[in-house]
């Protein structure tokens, strides 16, 4: 049975990395950050770790028949034997059709690292399926060695048994390389750019608005400049290097960063790769509150970017935000400004604002005395700071306030971004990662329509011990804006549900659903001619329920 035993063990492995896909898909959503992964996998260990356990305690159960019948009835036993790893394998790519079935929002990516992933996965199940660490003999002296038969029968079938810890092993073997690989890439991008002295370049972070404060920015520099800036939400230093490596050409003269964290030393590692001449703080606030600890570590954090800059840098701060004042207070360079609708001290401001459904018109006014009246598509308070940050970066840069009001009417709303969807029910979509205060304004751009109003909302992550809070206040401030609420989920519900109910809304007019699919499944129901519809906030893939 030698040869039986190779082939299976070359099939079981198959059947392995089809079924880990899943958790290679979600090692790659939380960065190939070993900690959150663990994090992950213990907060879904009912779906995700104890599945694959009755796998292996299946296959065993059909393995101990082989072992029984063997000196007695060996049709049977090769008939258990047969049965047990067919099991095996037929589960695991149950797993695997299960997962394909699956509507993921940020499909799995198929890059280099993820394909030596797959590798190491292969050969990791392959070595422990023909018991390479453990050759077995469950005979002694005549009899079963039953505590060997078991032990070797575990080692069998571990890869799939212990799946989620098979993918984790398989990272770890790889890590060494990835580092390697990361390091060598990192280091080319970094010479392109320092080898780029009339590149000018931006950087931006903010607990919210950084990637439309980049499309805002790179649509107003583009009226003088030839601009690169960062696609969708790239903003990890993998990320910010492959644009870098394949798309920066010699006619470029701006590069736009977007600079995400989740950790403390993730903006220094990205102001290192970049070293940008100028900076954009957009906000400072309560997200990813669970990795960073608490609002001091985010200030901290998004600190580094200012001190990232070059000697002679530029930075901006959102004088609205009263952290960001505390920054621009306690930053040394001889270039900073503020930029806001409110305070003294403001570089750019902006005055009689009129926020509708239609889009937002303002007076865009310059620390000079200059001013122009602008009118953008864009929606809610929170476009026309990342209007305002754009606006101040570009006249310091040179441009004029024509040229940038010429520059402010062409702006799009960024997918997922309070983007506007006209028809007979108009859709408001905010579904990109919720946060308290944009997510209060999104309610504030709801109110502003007329008709029938509904949200359509999952609640906010991310935000460590207050997230229970936040999410009640939430709801209260949904109370005043909305008319129904369908709420999606079970884990973050509950406080908005109470929120809502504290602040006197009417329970027929609260719907729990427990998937978006359910949510959309019956919104038809409650729509009609006229009403409006939002989107607020869309659990990534790493928080689905």
């Amino acid at each position: 049975m030698q040869y039986f035993d190779y082939i299976f063990a070359v099939i079981a492995s198959i059947s392995v990395v089809f079924a880990s896909l899943n958790l290679v898909h979600m090692l790659q959503l939380e960065s190939y950050q070993g900690k959150m992964y663990l994090k992950w996998v213990i907060k879904h260990i009912k779906a995700e770790f104890l599945p694959y356990i009755s796998i292996g305690l299946a296959s065993i159960l059909f393995r101990i028949g082989w072992v029984l019948f063997d000196t007695q009835i060996q049709a049977v036993a090769l008939i258990c034997r047969v049965l047990a790893d067919i099991l095996y394998v037929l589960m695991l790519f149950a797993v695997y059709f299960a997962y394909k079935k699956r509507q993921a929002k940020k499909p799995l990516v198929i890059t280099g690292r993820i394909k030596r992933l797959i590798v190491a996965l292969f050969i990791v199940s392959f070595l422990f399926s023909i018991n390479f660490f453990m050759p077995y003999s469950y005979t002694s002296g005549g009899g079963i060695n039953w505590s060997r038969f078991i032990l070797s029968d575990i080692v069998r079938y571990t890869p799939g048994t212990l799946l989620s810890l098979t993918v984790f092993l398989a990272y770890l073997i790889t890590y060494p390389i990835e580092s390697a690989v990361k390091k060598w890439y990192y280091n080319d991008a970094k010479k392109i750019l320092k080898s780029r002295t009339d590149l000018k370049k931006i950087a931006i972070t903010g607990s919210y608005g950084k990637t439309s404060t980049k499309f805002a920015l790179g649509t107003l520099l583009s009226e003088k400049f030839d601009v690169l800036f960062t696609p969708g939400s790239v903003n990890t230093p993998m990320g910010v290097t492959r644009i870098v490596r394949e798309n920066l050409k010699a006619e470029n003269n701006v590069f736009i960063a977007e600079m995400g964290a989740r950790y403390k030393g993730d903006i220094k590692e990205l102001c290192d790769l970049v070293a940008p001449d100028i900076g954009i703080i957009t906000s400072v606030g309560k997200q990813h509150l669970e990795t960073f600890g608490s609002i001091e570590g985010v200030i901290a954090t998004k600190s580094e970017l200012m001190y990232g800059l070059c000697e002679d840098g530029i930075c901006f701060f959102n004088g609205d935000y009263e952290y960001c004042r505390h920054m621009y207070e306690d930053c040394t360079l001889r270039e900073k400004y503020l930029f806001g609708t409110e305070g003294d001290n403001l570089y750019m401001r902006a005055e009689n604002i009129t926020v509708s459904g239609e889009g937002s018109t303002f007076t865009l006014v310059a620390n000079d005395g200059k001013s122009i009246r602008c009118t953008t598509d864009l929606l809610g308070r929170p476009s026309i700071w990342n209007i305002l940050s754009a606006a101040s970066c570009a006249y310091r840069l040179g441009m004029t306030l024509e040229e940038i009001a010429v520059g402010i009417s062409k702006m799009e709303s960024v997918e997922h971004r309070l983007q506007l969807i006209k028809g007979p029910v108009t859709v408001i979509d905010d579904a990109f990662n919720s946060n308290p205060i944009g997510s209060k304004e999104a309610l504030k751009v709801l109110k502003a329509f007329p008709g029938k109003r509904i949200i359509i909302t999952p609640g906010m992550v991310e935000l460590g011990s207050e997230e229970e809070q936040l999410n009640y206040e939430f709801g209260q401030a949904m109370a005043d804006s909305t008319d129904v609420a369908i709420l999606v989920g079970k884990s973050h519900i509950e406080p908005i549900y109470n929120g809502l109910i504290d602040k006197g809304f009417s329970k027929q007019n609260i719907i729990k659903v427990a998937s978006l699919n359910e949510a959309m499944a019956i919104l038809p129901n409650h729509t009609e001619p006229g009403c409006v519809v939002l989107f607020e906030n869309d659990l990534t893939d790493n928080y689905e329920e």
